[in-house]
């Protein structure tokens, strides 16, 4: 079975100076293509959660998915527009990725739903070199059940997608953090060197 995927691309890259951090380029490639690349043979079908104009992204060939909530109000607005695309298309659940993060796991979808919790939902982790546990939560299962609790908490003002998650027991499934995290995402023309590096 394969599920639906969500790219989360809503953020407006304030630290980055604006823009669609998705756009960038590293390795020779866009961000988002980074992610497409790995995000594709592990889900079908494939959506982008992005606003403004979505004729930018014309040439990926994917449906592009506007918050339904007004105000920018953060990532868990782009799961929600996920959930009701994946609902359209009678899915049960939809696997969430960042667009700024191009070495996330080859083995992302399969394990978040090996390990799952009763709710349906997982976030991805990874330890820092503390050894603490760091949740990377728009790396993420989540089930169209839920969609209309998330709905009404997003409508009351809940932006922290942990205290949503925490709320329904979410399981947390831990990924290898050697070489180095592979959710190490983009903020900063700094991290873009950084990506360069460990492209090269």
């Amino acid at each position: 079975m394969r599920l639906p995927g969500v790219i989360l691309a809503g953020g407006r890259a304030t630290r980055m100076g604006g823009g669609d951090k998705g756009l960038r380029m590293v390795g020779g490639r866009r961000l988002i293509d980074h992610v497409l690349l790995r995000l594709s043979p592990q889900c079908a079908p494939l959506a982008l959660n992005a606003n403004g104009d979505p004729a930018r992204f014309a040439d990926l060939g994917l449906p592009v998915l506007p918050d339904s909530i007004a105000g920018h109000p953060g990532p868990l607005a782009g799961v929600l527009a996920g959930l009701d695309w994946a609902a359209g298309q009678g899915a049960d659940h939809i696997v969430s990725v960042a667009a700024d993060t191009p070495f996330f796991p080859v083995d992302l979808a399969a394990r978040l739903w090996a390990g799952r919790a009763e709710s349906g939902l997982a976030l991805a982790a990874t330890r820092d070199v503390d050894g603490q546990l760091r949740r990377h939560p728009t790396f993420g299962l989540w089930p169209v059940v839920l969609r209309g609790d998330l709905r009404a908490a997003l409508r009351d003002g809940l932006r922290k997608i942990v205290m949503w998650t925490d709320a329904h027991g979410a399981a947390v499934v831990e990924f290898a953090a050697d070489p180095f995290d592979p959710f190490f995402n983009i903020n900063s023309p700094e991290d873009i060197d950084a990506a360069e590096r460990l492209v090269s």
